[in-house]
């Protein structure tokens, strides 16, 4: 856990922080070629921070021209595994020194609590960066078995200009996600932050620099969906995108491949998460612990959180108390308040969205209260399986209680979804935990705990979650790069070399 300052102290940082506001292309910083901006503003205040420049398609194509050239001569591409290690060792080391400043840049920019910044965002960024920095010179190329005439090696090659479209929820923490690895193999990036989050990657593009990611490698245009990132999903000489994001915004990538050069993509995207809690569970308060922070955490505004509670009836009420009393335990307040653990939503249009969500009638167990950009907490227990906000993903602070009454119908209604990114399943039959592991169909499933697992494991989701790779381990260094087959022939002969 980090070392927390006082309210007074995040505010005084936060006053004298200096934002970057232009696009980093080639090395440095630059306005929109079109001399636009955008504000981008607090959510917890409603004011605006700076004014960003808001990049288009004329910026695109200048960023792929020069990540291709830092490509194409190998300044990274080609540079010694062992050097790409040691530069993002450095630009790790860089983060973690400049961490107080990422992370009240993070709270100002997206809303999420200082808290949770501090404590998890920042250190989770260095870490990533570490992990697969390190990686970088541990995987090995193969050699296939082949008669003794020949040799077949199968090796690895970075993809080439890759573009790297971000989310707004976990701003600082999906930029290593996908940098970490995109670097590791040696691509060159294009990083499309969110509209609404955009600082953070700016400010770590200007470490990278420092740390000795050559020009042209490292690019970050700020700037909308259709501005930047359709023609970065359009571009015919972008070789692959990696898309984390809403379903609706991730459907419109493949299409964009189809229609220009068949580019490679890899989309994580959203998830109406099922928290299954059989009658045997143990340590109940335990249990709802768990849920609580996967609920709620990030004030809902995360992929695999679990909207969605699936209990059988016969723990039902003591676990709601249960869960009542830790949510009680989450106090909801200006972000860079360090005793806050429920911060603003992101934008305006955001919270309407979650608000909208927040009906009369429904059976509200707590919160439900939502003004000037804070949702609170809220907790509803429904008997329509069909119902909006049982159906769709809220990406909010909601939690949808569903009362099942054996494990079979619990299964099955965790599966009556169109997602399949997380799950966990809460029981001490260890058996229903393998058989409700394997049988719900999600990328993650955790047992008797929230989570994603960690840096090592791989993740991503089934269904409208996503396809096409995973974020982080080894199974991430895999969407960054593309699989060569180098066949030699060692026969002297040439009627034997044609046979």
């Amino acid at each position: 856990m980090a070392t927390l300052l006082t309210h007074d102290e995040y505010k005084a940082i936060a006053a004298g922080l200096e934002f970057p506001t232009q696009a980093f292309i080639d090395g440095g910083f630059r306005p929109a070629m079109s001399g636009k901006t955008f504000d981008t503003t607090n959510p917890a205040t409603g004011k605006v921070l700076a004014k960003v420049a808001a990049c288009g398609a004329e910026d695109v194509d200048f960023a792929v021209g020069k990540a291709r050239d830092a490509f194409e001569d190998g300044r990274w591409s080609r540079l010694h595994p062992g050097e790409r290690k040691e530069i993002l060792l450095r630009l790790a080391k860089l983060i973690k020194r400049n961490s107080r400043e990422l992370a009240v840049l993070e709270s100002l920019d997206s809303g999420k609590t200082i808290y949770d910044c501090e404590n998890v965002d920042v250190p989770e960024t260095v870490h990533c960066i570490k992990w697969h920095a390190e990686l970088i010179d541990k995987i090995y190329d193969q050699v296939s078995p082949a008669s003794d005439n020949h040799i077949a090696m199968i090796v690895r090659e970075p993809v080439g200009v890759v573009g790297l479209v971000l989310p707004w929820n976990f701003p600082l923490l999906m930029l290593a996600w996908k940098i970490g690895p995109a670097l590791a193999a040696g691509n060159s990036v294009i990083v499309k932050p969110a509209k609404e989050t955009t600082l953070t990657a700016l400010r770590v593009a200007e470490l990278a620099m420092e740390a000795g990611v050559p020009a042209g490698v490292f690019n970050v245009l700020p700037g909308g969906g259709g501005e930047v990132g359709e023609p970065l999903g359009l571009h015919m000489d972008v070789d692959m995108v990696s898309f984390t994001g809403s379903t609706a915004t991730g459907r419109r990538f493949p299409k964009y491949s189809a229609d220009s050069n068949l580019k490679e993509i890899t989309l994580e995207m959203g998830g109406k998460n099922p928290a299954v809690v059989l009658d045997d569970a143990e340590n109940l308060d335990r249990v709802a612990a768990h849920i609580v922070n996967g609920a709620f955490w990030n004030m809902g505004e995360n992929c695999s959180a679990s909207s969605r509670l699936i209990v059988q009836s016969g723990v039902k009420d003591e676990l709601i108390e249960r869960i009542v009393a830790h949510t009680r335990e989450w106090p909801m307040g200006d972000p860079l308040d360090p005793v806050n653990r429920v911060g603003a939503l992101v934008s305006k249009a955001h919270f309407d969205k979650v608000s909208s969500y927040l009906e009369k009638g429904q059976t509200v167990l707590l919160g439900g209260k939502a003004e000037n950009g804070f949702v609170e907490p809220t907790i509803i227990d429904v008997a329509d399986r069909d119902a909006k906000i049982v159906r769709e993903e809220v990406f909010g602070p909601v939690l949808v209680v569903l009362t099942v009454e054996s494990f079979e119908e619990a299964i099955a209604l965790a599966n009556d979804t169109e997602y399949g990114l997380a799950a966990s399943i809460y029981t001490a039959n260890a058996k229903k935990a393998i058989r409700g592991a394997r049988s719900i169909r999600a990328g993650t499933v955790t047992v008797n705990s929230f989570g994603e697992g960690d840096i090592s494991t791989p993740f991503g989701g089934y269904k409208s979650s996503g396809f096409g790779g995973r974020d982080n381990g080894i199974h991430a260094h895999d969407q960054y790069t593309r699989i060569k087959t180098i066949w030699l022939d060692l026969t002297d002969d040439a009627d034997e070399a044609v046979a």
